[in-house]
């Protein structure tokens, strides 16, 4: 590692940035070492691209809390929903090879089974274009993955919701084309459509078309891990810290969140699309295809990823959520710049995301540096008359605390078990949080004190049910 790219390691390692800055607070320097204990969060691993290689890897903590196995830059994490766009990649080779249409019929080319016909799709069909942007109309979000030991489901029996698969049947419910909705159910249908077109395992093909040429060389689909390789992998962590049982789960939507790999692995699948994208030595795909593959195609998601700026700023990115793993990627199409971050917890998402703007702030990508909000005092009756228990509307059983200490407002939800986190005031009424970047409001809608919480583009509402906060 030369000195520039070791000073900007240290840098990251000793400057991870919160959600959201104070206006006229200075920030004090946040270590990696610190907001991995805060966090719970036994260990993380990242890699780092710059000048289209990887300038640098670290590994960071247990990839064991128990065992006290160590994390190496060559440790296994589940990518969870990372295993999208790398998946998508292989749907491009073969729309390039002229093996797939992006806007064909998918039930013209199906055999083991179909999407199921209805009202919905008379008009619009569900097509790889839509499957890969998310807008196909597709139904069941995601997956929890299968205890170890237990009966796996076949990818068929995933898509017809039957036994044992654990989730819904996988259906069309609105029509294709009208709206975004993210959907691993269908990256689901897209993996059985490369398996029958290919006639490979998902976990060969994309050996074939994506891993192989990409170089990412620790990486598999292969679900469940196979016994040889089990050491090699990182075993996933509850927010309490514990190990999952059995040490990980196992995902034959394989698609859709199957993928075990190496921040260096994710990081060479950055510079195979940027390389694509560019027309240079080492391309997965030709430029026009990798264009295509980067244009936002409805919302903010290209065919894969999700899609920020233009230009020179333009970047492809994703995040992943399995059961005790966290992860996330991203690269800029002509910069030859990105990283990619994993770890082993439930609690890893905040910690990504830290590291994700010290890097930003170390190399001046201003997409992803933290915004600046004001922070104002209100009247400790004001404070007073937000503290509560709010319920979620559409699952009761699950609320929000709001109390108040010292004349400042504090929030325990249910994103962050266990964190009891500080709330600022950026108006009345309408307040921040710094860690996970939550934004939170309060109103009354039908003389009911209404908490509506908003994590990304992802709001819910809740509804005072308790005035008193213990109860």
């Amino acid at each position: 590692m030369d000195k520039r790219s070791f000073d900007k390691l240290e840098f990251i390692e000793n400057h991870l940035q919160p959600a959201f800055l104070i206006e006229g607070q200075e920030q004090p320097g946040m270590t990696l070492a610190e907001r991995m204990a805060y966090y719970n969060v036994p260990g993380a691993s990242l890699a780092v691209v710059e000048n289209g290689e990887i300038a640098f890897a670290k590994a960071y903590g247990l990839a064991d809390a128990e065992t006290g196995q160590p994390v190496t830059t060559e440790t296994l994490f589940q990518a969870a929903s990372i295993s999208k766009p790398v998946s998508a990649l292989a749907a491009m080779a073969l729309v390039q090879a002229g093996k797939l249409d992006l806007d064909a019929d998918v039930n013209t080319l199906l055999k083991s089974w179909q999407v199921p016909e209805n009202e919905f799709t008379q008009t619009e069909k569900v097509t790889l274009r839509r499957i890969l942007s998310h807008n196909a109309g597709l139904t069941v979000h995601g997956f929890p993955g299968y205890a170890q030991g237990v009966d796996l489901p076949t990818v068929q029996q995933v898509l017809l919701g039957q036994p044992p698969a654990n989730t819904e049947a996988v259906f069309v419910d609105v029509l294709p084309g009208s709206i975004w909705r993210y959907s691993g159910g269908g990256t689901t249908v897209a993996q059985l459509l490369l398996m029958e077109t290919t006639g490979l395992t998902h976990a060969e093909l994309m050996q074939k078309y994506v891993l192989g040429p990409a170089g990412m060389q620790h990486s598999t689909y292969q679900q469940p891990l196979p016994p040889h390789r089990r050491a090699e992998a990182s075993t996933a962590h509850s927010a309490n810290g514990k190990p999952v049982p059995g040490k990980w789960h196992t995902y034959p939507e394989q698609a859709a969140a199957g993928l075990w790999t190496t921040p260096s692995d994710l990081c060479r699948y950055v510079i195979a699309v940027q390389r694509s994208y560019l027309g240079q030595p080492g391309a997965v795909l030709n430029p026009e295809i990798a264009k295509e593959m980067l244009r936002v195609q409805f919302d903010s998601f290209g065919l894969g990823p999700h899609i920020m700026g233009e230009g020179q700023s333009l970047s492809f990115s994703h995040g992943g959520s399995n059961e005790g793993f966290r992860c996330e990627m991203m690269g800029y199409a002509h910069t030859g710049q990105g990283i990619a971050v994993m770890t082993n917890s439930d609690n890893g998402g905040s910690l990504c995301q830290e590291i994700l703007r010290a890097a930003a702030l170390a190399y001046g990508w201003q997409d992803y540096l933290p915004p600046v909000k004001p922070a104002v005092r209100l009247p400790e009756d004001v404070l007073q008359s937000y503290t509560g228990v709010y319920a979620f509307t559409e699952q009761p059983e699950v609320v929000i605390t709001v109390t108040c200490q010292d004349g400042q407002l504090m929030v325990q939800t249910p994103v962050a078990p266990g964190k009891v986190m500080p709330l600022f005031a950026e108006a009345e009424a309408k307040f921040f949080e710094t860690d996970m970047g939550l934004l939170i409001r309060f109103e009354q809608q039908n003389d009911q004190q209404v908490l509506e919480l908003q994590i990304s583009n992802f709001k819910m509402q809740a509804v005072k049910s308790s005035q008193n906060p213990t109860a």
